[in-house]
């Protein structure tokens, strides 16, 4: 059984930042692992897809299908995962539901100010304006965590919670539910 970490929030949220400070101080070696990683490595053709080359709306399944697929292979090969998400489309959490279910999944959710959030997505430049917002608005609904944070109240008191949550062992989301 392998562990993840699930964070769960809005573009911008704050989720990279918590994650990069977990990995640093959890006492288990835990892979980071994101679509921005995927995307800012080069592994996906993004000019060729903004040059309308390629069609990203009809790839798009295809892809996270084959990255939630490959993300459950990791931790089936016993690699501990943090993962960064924005469970944005239905059918996602009871895929991974179904993928993660022989592994001790901690569900995160990320939570961050509107107007914070909003600021952060303007000073990136690398998402659509609006994406941020649209996300807060939705994807949080209907979801049942075993701990929420939200970024702004800092980075160490955060990741202090994620740990403390994490090394008590309790699960009580629908991750944990989707085991009975």
């Amino acid at each position: 059984m392998s562990h993840i970490i699930v964070l769960h929030g809005a573009s911008s949220s704050g989720k990279s930042t918590i994650a990069r400070a977990l990995q640093k101080k959890i006492e288990l070696p835990f892979w980071h692992i994101s679509i921005d990683h995927l995307r800012d490595s080069g592994v996906l053709p993004l000019d060729r897809y903004r040059a309308a080359e390629f069609d990203w709306p009809s790839d798009r399944a295809a892809f996270f299908d084959g990255f939630h697929r490959s993300v459950a292979a990791y931790a089936d090969a016993g690699n501990h995962l943090i993962l960064e998400h924005i469970l944005d489309t239905p059918g996602w959490v009871e895929q991974l539901q179904s993928l993660f279910r022989a592994h001790d999944v901690l569900f995160v959710a990320v939570h961050c100010p509107l107007p914070v959030l909003t600021e952060r997505e303007r000073r990136r430049g690398d998402r659509p304006l609006g994406s941020a917002e649209r996300d807060n608005a939705t994807i949080h609904i209907g979801r049942r965590y075993d701990l929420e944070v939200t970024s702004t109240d800092g980075t160490d008191l955060c990741v202090d919670a994620i740990l403390a949550t994490w090394r008590s062992g309790e699960r009580r989301s629908e991750f944990s539910d989707a085991k009975n």
